[in-house]
């Protein structure tokens, strides 16, 4: 099962050229770009690990690119996503993130049914890396 989420999540995975676009075309729109990594992909997990700084008033995505690789290496293994944050007023909030790096087997999710006052039934998901291993240590081989 392939995650879902962001830009392009529906697309192959994109090149480091692809890549290096998207960032130059954030730039362009004076965008700042931030780095999150985790490997807890639950789609209502917005708090992912920051990875450095978010880059404000950045004019070459060699930077990003740069960054990005650095959390490529200290997070092999992992999900990795780019940020493009709007700092203009009226938006001021994420336009534009997108999948940059995935584990090598993606073991999906499992709908969870649980039984409340009642009778209701209400659903949830839960990851199977999430249920099947500690934190850190979920898409290691």
């Amino acid at each position: 099962m392939r995650i879902t989420q962001g830009c392009f999540s529906f697309l192959p995975d994109l090149s480091d050229a692809q890549i290096t676009a998207q960032v130059h075309y954030c730039l362009r729109q004076g965008w700042a770009v931030a780095i999150e990594y985790t490997d807890d992909p639950h789609p209502r997990n917005t708090y992912w690990n920051m990875s450095g700084l978010p880059m404000f008033d950045l004019q070459d995505p060699a930077g990003v690119i740069s960054e990005l690789n650095a959390c490529r290496r200290a997070n092999p293994g992992t999900y990795i996503r780019i940020n493009a944050f709007d700092p203009t007023q009226g938006w001021e909030t994420v336009r534009m993130s997108f999948i940059v790096q995935r584990p090598d087997s993606e073991p999906g999710f499992r709908l969870v049914r649980q039984e409340t006052r009642g009778r209701s039934l209400h659903y949830t998901m839960e990851s199977y890396a999430v249920a099947r291993h500690p934190e850190g240590t979920r898409y290691r081989a």
